[in-house]
Formats: C-alpha cells, structure tokens, sequence
C-alpha cells in the first residue's frame, strides 16, 4: 500500500523535470525568470527608482480602476485607467505630451494594466516605463500615498 504514493510523486516530480526541460529546450516556451506580461520594448524600474524619479518631477499614472485611485494613490499621480483609456487619455493627452518621464502603475504582480497603458502611449509616440510589481511594491517600500479623487 505504502508504494501506490511513493508512484504517485515520482510520475508527477518525472512529469514536472520533463515540462520544464522542454520548456527551457523547445525554443517555444515561457521564460520563467521574468514578467510574463513584460514584451520587447517594455521597461520596468523598481520602487527605489520611481520614488527618486517621483522625487524629480516624474508624472506618475495610476492604470488602476478609478474607485481603486480614489482610495489611495501615489501622490502625484494621474489616473490612466486601462479599462477606460481612450476617454482618460484624451483629458490628459496635453499634460502627457508635455511631460518626459512617465511612470506607470497598476495594482502589482499579477497585473498587466500597466504594462498596456504603457504601450498604449507608446503607440501614441509618448514614451512611458512600468514600476515593477506596482502598487505593493510602492507601498511595502513605505513610500507615501494619498487618499482622494485629486493628485
């Protein structure tokens, strides 16, 4: 009887060695030591960096649902909402063409809001990097937020 889960966890450990040996080897597989969300192009810095851009004068957007900014946000920051983009966009497109440092965030690791408003203003030929790992990263830091509709 005690053989049957010894199988067990040998079939599945056998299964695992040989799904991350294709995956490493095909040529076809997930990178597995960064963001999956990260692609060509994109560009993260993390908390340490966007507090010293902040701290010069950085534009931070926050791609988070608007009830989510409301209640807290980086101080500062504008709401960039990547479920309601095109309308946000068109009410902070002057202040976003005359800014050179755009830093977006969203709600953390799982996230990939930030990293599609980042691209959707680079599409709009307005160059934007993604703080990594978002809003926990920000606030685990310690760094200060603000609660509220305003910036």
């Amino acid at each position: 009887m005690p053989l049957r889960p010894l199988r067990i966890v040998l079939i599945v450990a056998g299964a695992a060695v040989l799904g991350l040996c294709w995956n490493g080897l095909s040529g076809r597989g997930f990178a597995l030591t960064q963001n999956a969300y990260l692609q060509e192009g994109d560009v993260e810095v993390d908390a340490a960096e966007a507090r010293t851009r902040l701290d010069q004068g950085a534009l931070f957007l926050d791609a988070r649902p608007v009830a989510f900014y409301e209640m807290s946000h980086i101080p500062g920051a504008m709401p960039l909402p990547e479920d309601d983009f095109d309308r946000a966009f068109a009410k902070i497109e002057p202040r976003l063409r005359s800014t050179f440092d755009i830093v977006v965030y969203c709600s953390g690791f799982g996230c990939e809001a930030s990293h599609l408003v980042a691209r959707r203003l680079k599409e709009r030929g307005i160059p934007a990097i993604v703080l990594a790992e978002g809003w926990p990263a920000w606030t685990d830091a310690g760094y200060p937020v603000k609660e509220g509709p305003r910036p």
